[in-house]
């Protein structure tokens, strides 16, 4: 007999059918910024009929323009919908979305399938499944890894915790959006994925700041340097994606005055779910609480809303002082 995993099977469906290729369903979207702005532009390349909600009016306008259709409110967004996505900054959203008189939980049809791709703290996301169960729907955790970039070009990973019948529905659903669709367990197993990554990523992307900026002092070529560390031991994600040096890696925010694609507002946020999960699990992150603290000094140094790779700025002292750089466009780097 032969046995695949539930990866094998998610792989091997969008091997077969391509993208687009499922049934064209009405698609209920929680949150456009600059996550789910163009998640949702893929949802509705797929064929896909697409109602959104945001508070934001400047994310809303931009959605339509993808061929959204605007809702009024989360109650509109859902009536009739075969799925309904989430995609917010925090567990406090996404349980204000889904709970109360006018959340998701009291106004979608009990047949329509819930998933949030939002990265949120394990309790919270528990605590919407043990909602969601109890009140008859079905809904899997199911963050995204890749950025704005990722979410643009339709080639996100997803980590999808849940019943499998659901983690299997909502494959089909997700595959416009979805380089990589993998299945982590039950339920919350894909925040803790996600959580787990992340950590690795920004403590990565902070040794990657130290070795960039101490080999530039060695009188190292930079990117004679990035070209034996991207083939060597030293090789991430972050070298080869988020480099903090300008003029090296296309996609790095160094080009750009590290105008956000993923700010260090959120860095901090995402890293901090991850302590508050070794906490609760008796975990010692010494790394990760260090790295931590140093997306605290950015902020307090007043960059926050800056890119996350400027992190680089603590290691060769080109750190502003707070109120010495402007600000971006409001709401840049929001999920």
């Amino acid at each position: 007999m032969l046995v695949m995993s539930g990866i094998e099977i998610v792989r091997g469906i969008m091997n077969c059918v391509g993208k687009g290729a499922f049934i064209m369903a009405v698609v209920a979207w929680i949150g456009l910024g600059h996550m789910g702005g163009p998640m949702t532009a893929n949802m509705v390349k797929a064929g896909h009929s697409v109602r959104g909600f945001d508070l934001s009016a400047a994310a809303l306008d931009a959605a339509v323009a993808n061929g959204v259709q605007a809702a009024g409110s989360v109650e509109a967004a859902v009536q009739g919908a075969d799925v309904v996505f989430t995609m917010l900054p925090k567990g406090e959203h996404v349980r204000s979305v889904y709970f109360g008189g006018s959340g998701i939980l009291a106004h979608a049809a009990k047949d329509t399938l819930l998933i949030d791709s939002s990265t949120i703290d394990i309790e919270s996301a528990q605590a919407v499944h043990d909602a969601a169960a109890a009140a008859g729907f079905r809904f899997v955790d199911a963050p995204v890894s890749g950025g704005m970039s990722g979410a643009a070009a339709g080639t996100l990973t997803f980590m999808v915790g849940g019943e499998s019948g659901a983690v299997a529905d909502a494959s089909g659903y997700i595959q416009p959006m979805a380089a990589n669709i993998i299945p982590t367990g039950g339920a919350t197993t894909g925040q803790a994925a996600k959580i787990c990554n992340n950590l690795m990523l920004f403590i990565n992307l902070a040794s990657t700041s130290e070795g960039a900026v101490l080999a530039d002092r060695l009188g190292l070529d930079k990117q004679v340097f990035w070209d034996i560390a991207s083939v060597s031991s030293g090789d991430s994600w972050a070298l080869r994606t988020w480099y903090p040096v300008p003029g090296v890696v296309p996609t790095a925010a160094a080009n750009s005055g590290f105008a956000p694609t993923f700010t260090a507002e959120l860095a901090n946020k995402d890293i901090g779910l991850a302590i508050a999960a070794a906490r609760s699990t008796h975990t010692p992150l010494e790394i990760g609480e260090h790295v931590q603290q140093l997306f605290q000094r950015l902020i307090d140094g007043g960059q926050g809303a800056k890119d996350c790779s400027m992190i680089v700025s603590l290691v060769d002292g080109s750190l502003p002082a707070p109120g010495a750089s402007k600000e971006p466009a409001a709401g840049a780097g929001k999920e």
